[in-house]
């Protein structure tokens, strides 16, 4: 079967996204994995468009291993551009897992989406015993060997662990990535992000996403990183976090709700044939 699709991307973290709302496509776990296949078409992310009451759109998200997530913060980026040109609206509200999702359409492919608040007690994000989720005291490993402790969880529509290190060159994500997205404390897997705090408004970062794998970016990682900074007394309100191709700005709002803003690229539509 052929499906129409499009293909895009937010700082190199890419999807490819399905208009369910005229013709359905009911896709098996199996598709979304061929989908996702580099070999085939590749993203990080398939997702899906649907129809909604309380929204312009209702998006669902699924991961490479074909898993569904609850929420993906350039993805929202994307498909706000993608329906803003089809309803000719700068502002577009989209229905995901974590709620209604605002975002602005500011021009020059940049795109602004607020996150909402973030969750940190230890049955939100989930995890398996009650901790102190600013610091879980787990332990990774550099690549000397040498011993690293601390995590901050917090949960933006998913979980997330946050590990500040000295120097992210130094710890190997592609290894410590998958043994902390599978560690027992986290029943529903996490993702898990490598920090350097460079300034107040800076943050450098590597993620590893939960059913996905290592990403170029990730938007809710950046949220994550951003509000576990503030947390800890490490950034301001309003602080950076760059990834291998750019950078996003992350805002925290008075009433503590996170705004993400940074570049999409330009559409791309593709012919998905199954």
């Amino acid at each position: 079967m052929d499906i129409k699709g499009f293909k895009m991307d937010g700082l190199g973290n890419d999807f490819v996204i399905i208009d369910n709302r005229q013709k359905i496509t009911n896709l098996t776990k199996e598709q979304i994995i061929k989908i996702c296949n580099r070999n085939f078409i590749g993203c990080d992310q398939l997702i899906l468009i649907e129809t909604a009451k309380s929204a312009d759109a209702n998006l669902r998200f699924y991961n490479s291993d074909g898993g569904e997530s609850g929420a993906c913060g350039n993805g929202t980026r994307c498909v706000a551009d993608l329906i803003s040109k089809e309803l000719k609206n700068k502002n577009v509200v989209l229905k995901t897992q974590s709620g209604n999702l605002k975002s602005e359409i500011l021009g020059n492919n940049i795109v602004t989406t607020e996150i909402g608040k973030a969750k940190t007690e230890w049955n939100e994000i989930p995890l398996s015993q009650k901790l102190n989720t600013k610091n879980l005291n787990i332990k990774i490993n550099d690549k000397n060997n040498k011993e690293h402790l601390g995590g901050t969880a917090v949960n933006v529509g998913n979980p997330h662990i946050i590990f500040f290190v000295g120097e992210i060159d130094n710890f190997d994500i592609k290894k410590i990535g998958p043994s902390i997205e599978n560690h027992k404390i986290f029943p529903e897997k996490c993702n898990v992000t490598i920090a350097q705090v460079i300034d107040k408004n800076l943050i450098k970062v590597k993620v590893w996403e939960r059913g996905a794998g290592l990403t170029k970016a990730c938007g809710t990682a950046a949220c994550a990183t951003a509000f576990a900074g503030k947390l800890n007394n490490l950034t301001n309100n309003k602080t950076d976090i760059e990834f291998e191709n750019g950078k996003l700005t992350i805002s925290i709002d008075e009433k503590n709700s996170i705004h993400m803003k940074g570049p999409v690229s330009d559409i791309e539509e593709i012919k998905i044939r199954l």
